[in-house]
């Protein structure tokens, strides 16, 4: 047996013993919507928070969307972050309609901080709720979704509840995309061990990240995590490493984002934390991306490249990355026969790690937003 053989081998395998724990972490996931609405008679009340910076495509239909909750006691506050577009004229505009809306307009960003970071932190420092959820300024929800997710947070005692969106594309090859990279992050980040507090396994997710306003002081806020472009998810480390309980739920249809509107912006907006998540380690990103070639596009053309035994071994292997694919971006809402562009997105997402990773040395840091932050800086905020 020559070394494809054994590459492919190990390929099988490491998608045996992925897939298992994806098939059965997949199924541990509440969906919010099938839960019943279980408020107390007195609810906490809940400040959504929300950081906007040039945001005039989306915001007045996300902002509308949060304007209809069902939620009992709740204000959004919306922070206009330098934006140099309609944005601010838009927010003000609600914001004169309905007194549930506060605009805080930024007009500067303090050294140290990265600009979505210290949006949410003005948010929060500002928000009167014993409940803080931050979500993304592009988010459009249900009316049931706040109600319903508090209910959960509630029920199990649960300090941080991160809810998963159906991303919403423009474009087919970018919903292809959008469903791969969810397998992707679901395989990395293990949501379903998020509960467990013996598992180093964090989530966050911007969409929607509810915290109860103490845990979420006491863990430090964003003001520790002033300069991770990864900040979702790095609240979620923080509020784990404090001790706090944590859960995910499926969003069901209850939440929908706009990921990205083209294939540049997708590209160009990986840019920011693909790296980041990595903690900016060429050591883990290079030899990752590697097995991710080996393991997720090399198998698909070995089977026109090998024979034999070989080449058996590598259909053993697309055939149940299908079976896993096919099976976990259902919970998602995902079509299921997107897993014929497996190949195709899994060598885009490797060429976006490898791009991040030399443009972000290349320049010596990342520009987000149009505001450039230095690698040693953001190096410099471990978490």
């Amino acid at each position: 047996m020559d070394f494809l053989f054994y590459l492919g081998l190990a390929a099988f395998l490491f998608y045996f013993l992925s897939g298992l724990d994806l098939v059965r972490g997949n199924r541990s996931i509440r969906s919010l919507a099938a839960m019943p609405t279980a408020l107390p008679p007195n609810p906490p009340k809940v400040s959504l928070v929300v950081a906007a910076r040039n945001e005039e495509r989306n915001i007045a239909r996300a902002m509308g969307s949060l304007l209809r909750l069902d939620y009992p006691d709740y204000e959004l506050l919306v922070v206009n972050d330098r934006s140099e577009d309609r944005t601010g004229v838009i927010l003000e505009g609600l914001s004169a309609r309905d007194p549930r809306l506060r605009v805080i307009q930024v007009t500067g960003l303090p050294k140290g901080w990265l600009g979505k970071n210290h949006a949410l932190w003005i948010g929060a420092r500002a928000a009167a709720g014993e409940l803080l959820l931050f979500c993304d300024a592009d988010i459009v929800m249900e009316p049931p979704v706040l109600s319903r997710a508090v209910s959960y947070l509630l029920e199990g005692g649960t300090d941080h509840l991160a809810v998963t969106p159906v991303l919403e594309m423009p474009s087919l090859f970018l919903d292809m995309f959008g469903a791969s990279f969810i397998l992707f992050f679901c395989m990395f980040a293990r949501p379903w061990k998020a509960r467990d507090p013996k598992s180093r396994c964090h989530i966050g997710i911007g969409a929607f990240n509810l915290v109860r306003a103490a845990a979420y002081w006491k863990a430090g806020g964003h003001l520790r995590i002033a300069l991770r472009p990864d900040d979702d998810m790095k609240l979620g480390k923080i509020m784990k490493l404090a001790g706090f309980r944590q859960e995910t739920a499926y969003g069901g249809g209850l939440l929908l984002v706009e990921w990205y509107a083209t294939l540049g912006e997708l590209v160009r907006g990986l840019e920011k934390n693909a790296f980041a998540g990595v903690d900016y380690r060429l050591s883990v990103l290079l030899p990752g991306a590697f097995c991710h070639l080996a393991a997720s596009v090399w198998p698909y053309f070995a089977l026109f490249l090998t024979t034999g035994a070989t080449r058996a071994v590598y259909a053993a292997v697309v055939a149940l990355i299908t079976l896993i694919f096919v099976d976990s971006v259902g919970f998602h809402g995902t079509k299921r026969w997107y897993a014929v562009a497996f190949p195709c997105t899994a060598l885009l997402f490797s060429y976006i790690l490898l791009r991040t990773a030399f443009l972000n040395l290349a320049h010596g840091g990342i520009t987000w937003r149009g505001t450039f932050y230095p690698l040693k800086e953001l190096r410099a905020n471990k978490v």
